[in-house]
């Protein structure tokens, strides 16, 4: 794969990778069956890479009292809002298989507040959709909404994290016009 089918931008295809870089690519090749294209993206620069997987692993995979689905949800949500088509493919897939609903996916993509969702996974979405759109309005009863849906101050930090690095990722996609890999358009239909 060349660079300019990864993103518009004319950086080298894939830098000087680590031991543990390329293990993490063999990783990715053995459990999904290729490379996402924003790991290729950031392949250039080794310790770049790192620094972006160590933070998604951390937020993703992490403890966390939020679920692996509602981790992705969130990053759906807030990748609506920006229009990310990177994001929205590659998330929006990973709704879809850990759901096993089809149409979660979609949903969340086009307007999560049509989604059949609990009300506190809507508090949930509402506060990482609000913090992407007006982050300087966020307030004590905003916080206090997602405390009375049952979130604890740890899951308050996490919803905020993980909205956070996915507006820095969505702007990151959209600067360099990141392309989804073309798996990620039929898994879990």
């Amino acid at each position: 794969m060349t660079n300019k089918d990864v993103m518009a931008l004319n950086l080298p295809a894939e830098g000087e990778l680590s031991e543990a870089t390329q293990g993490y690519f063999a990783k990715c090749e053995e459990k999904i069956g290729f490379i996402p294209n924003v790991l290729r993206a950031y392949a250039f620069n080794d310790t770049k890479l790192r620094a972006f997987t160590d933070m998604y692993n951390d937020l993703m995979l992490g403890p966390s009292n939020l679920s692996k689905l509602e981790r992705e949800m969130i990053a759906v949500a807030v990748s609506s809002v920006n229009r990310c088509f990177y994001c929205l493919a590659a998330h929006g897939a990973a709704v879809r298989q850990l759901s096993g609903d089809p149409v979660l996916g979609d949903m969340l993509v086009m307007n999560y507040r049509v989604a059949d969702l609990t009300a506190k996974q809507r508090a949930m979405l509402d506060f990482a959709v609000l913090l992407t759109e007006r982050p300087a309005e966020v307030v004590e009863a905003d916080r206090q909404a997602l405390r009375d849906a049952g979130f604890t101050g740890r899951d308050i930090w996490d919803i905020a994290a993980l909205a956070a690095f996915y507006n820095m990722s969505n702007r990151m996609a959209a600067a360099t016009e990141m392309r989804p890999n073309d798996e990620y358009h039929s898994m879990a239909r």
